[in-house]
């Protein structure tokens, strides 16, 4: 009963729905190349790519933790990037592009339950999780509108 409990409180999903000024193949452009995020999305601190369809990515938010990620891509087509996360996360990740007006809309989708320490520590911390979690996706929508402008 224990692990389920544990299980459960470490699960974390989280929607969020952007607007940005660019063609969907402008924004996939930059969401599929991983080896670019450092260059754009403060928080994404290291990325080292592991194959074709893999790559190892270190993050660190506003708490003193950095996340060491494995992601495997499942889908990059031209509406949706889909990668696997294992590591310190282990579930999924979504970006779904659709065209909006004269940009892009974004729905961005994550599931994934918390591995080692911090699954403990979620049942005490987990709206802290949760708040640092929505500065690392400001800093990625910041990131890339400015990228966006820029190109």
């Amino acid at each position: 009963m224990r692990a389920s409990l544990t299980a459960r409180t470490a699960a974390y999903t989280f929607r969020e729905r952007w607007h940005l000024a660019a063609t969907p193949e402008a924004v996939h452009a930059l969401l599929v190349d991983l080896e670019l995020y450092p260059d754009w999305w403060p928080q994404v601190l290291a990325v080292a790519k592991l194959g074709d369809d893999d790559a190892r990515v270190l993050c660190r938010s506003v708490l003193p933790y950095t996340l060491d990620l494995v992601l495997h891509a499942e889908s990059r087509s031209a509406d949706l990037l889909e990668t696997s996360v294992s590591g310190d996360l282990e579930g999924v990740v979504r970006f779904q592009l659709a065209p909006e007006g004269a940009g892009t809309r974004v729905d961005f989708e994550q599931d994934v339950v918390v591995r080692g320490w911090l699954a403990a520590a979620t049942r005490w911390v987990r709206p802290v999780l949760a708040w640092n979690h929505q500065r690392m996706m400001a800093g990625c929508r910041e990131g890339l509108a400015r990228r966006l402008r820029e190109a």
